[in-house]
């Protein structure tokens, strides 16, 4: 489903249901609304860290639900589509940011910003009496 990660179709759980909404008859006879749930802790495909972190971000299972269209099959794409990129987003790692220090001449430009605004407020005054 991801570079790293591939879940093969046996571990997925596909369930159909009606779909909500309007729709009319087609919609109140048909099981168009899908499902699909991946369950973490079972799951084979899985290594350690890739466990430990679907199961702190989500619990044992993950679920991705779709009743976007009329279609029974192109729900169940979205949803395995909103169930990959769940996965994918949950396994994502964030660079660590490295600090790092203003440089002298971006101390020095803003100091210098810093005297030019104050004297353009400076100008604004009204003079004083003893001005």
């Amino acid at each position: 489903m991801t570079r790293t990660l591939v879940i093969p179709e046996r571990e997925l759980r596909v369930r159909a249901s009606r779909s909500g909404g309007p729709g009319g008859q087609h919609a109140n006879t048909s099981d168009t609304s899908v499902e699909v749930i991946f369950d973490v802790e079972s799951s084979a495909s899985l290594g350690p860290r890739q466990r430990a972190r679907l199961l702190a971000r989500f619990g044992p299972q993950v679920t991705a639900r779709a009743s976007d269209t009329r279609s029974q099959a192109r729900n169940r794409e979205l949803a395995r589509g909103r169930l990959r990129d769940r996965l994918a987003g949950a396994l994502r790692t964030k660079r660590r940011r490295r600090p790092t220090r203003p440089t002298v001449a971006a101390k020095r430009a803003r100091v210098d910003e810093k005297r030019r605004r104050s004297r353009v407020k400076e100008l604004r005054r009204r003079p004083g009496p003893e001005d």
